[in-house]
C-alpha cells in the first residue's frame, strides 16, 4: 500500500458501462478487436460504430493507450489499454501493466476528462495475479493523481467480491 492514498479513488464492482463518468478505461486486445470479457460487454454497450472506429485506429501496443468516442455509453471517451499477458513476471510484465495505468490517465486528462473508469486490467483471461495487479493499478494511480488535480474521481470497477475485497484492502477502505 502506498503511505498517503488519494481519497480520490474509490471502488464499485459492477457494470463499467453504465457509470456516469467522463471516460471509461477499456482492457483491450492490442488489436483493439472486439473480445470477450470487459471488451466485450464495452463493444456490446457502445454499438457498432466503436469496432468501426478502433478499426482506423489500428492498433493499441501493450502499455500504450488511445481513445475512441463513446458512442452509446453515458461515458463520452472509451480509452483503450492493451494490458500485458502473464508469462511468470519475468517479462516486464509489472512495468506494462504500471504503465496502461499511467497512459491511460495522461490520455484522459488530454482529453478533459475529470472522471475516469478502469477496469481489472490483465486479471481475466490474460491472467495477472489479481494481488499483484491491484497493487500495481492502485500505486500507479495514485502517483498520477499526486501530481495531477484535474482529475476528480478515479473509479476501479470490479467484478467480483474477490477483486472487490482486493481492491478495497489496497485502498484500505
Amino acid at each position: 500500500m502506498a503511505d498517503h492514498l488519494d481519497a480520490r479513488m474509490e471502488v464499485h464492482q459492477g457494470d463499467i458501462t453504465q457509470l456516469d463518468v467522463d471516460a471509461i478505461v477499456n482492457a483491450a486486445n492490442a488489436d483493439l478487436r472486439p473480445g470477450g470479457g470487459v471488451c466485450g460487454a464495452i463493444h456490446r454497450a457502445a454499438g457498432p460504430d466503436l469496432a468501426h472506429a478502433c478499426a482506423k485506429i489500428g492498433g493499441c501496443p501493450t502499455g500504450t493507450a488511445c481513445a475512441t468516442e463513446g458512442f452509446k455509453l453515458k461515458a463520452r471517451h472509451i480509452i483503450h489499454t492493451a494490458g500485458p499477458v502473464w508469462h511468470g513476471g519475468g517479462h516486464d510484465e509489472a512495468g506494462l501493466l504500471a504503465s496502461c495505468y499511467r497512459m491511460s490517465l495522461k490520455l484522459a486528462r488530454d482529453l478533459g476528462a475529470r472522471s475516469v473508469a478502469f477496469p481489472a486490467i490483465s486479471t481475466g483471461v490474460y491472467g495477472f495475479p489479481l494481488k499483484a495487479a491491484t497493487k500495481i493499478a492502485v500505486r500507479s494511480v495514485n502517483d498520477i493523481l499526486a501530481e495531477d488535480e484535474t482529475l476528480e474521481r478515479v473509479v476501479f470497477c470490479v467484478f467480483g467480491q474477490e477483486a472487490e475485497g482486493a481492491y478495497r484492502a489496497e485502498l484500505d477502505l
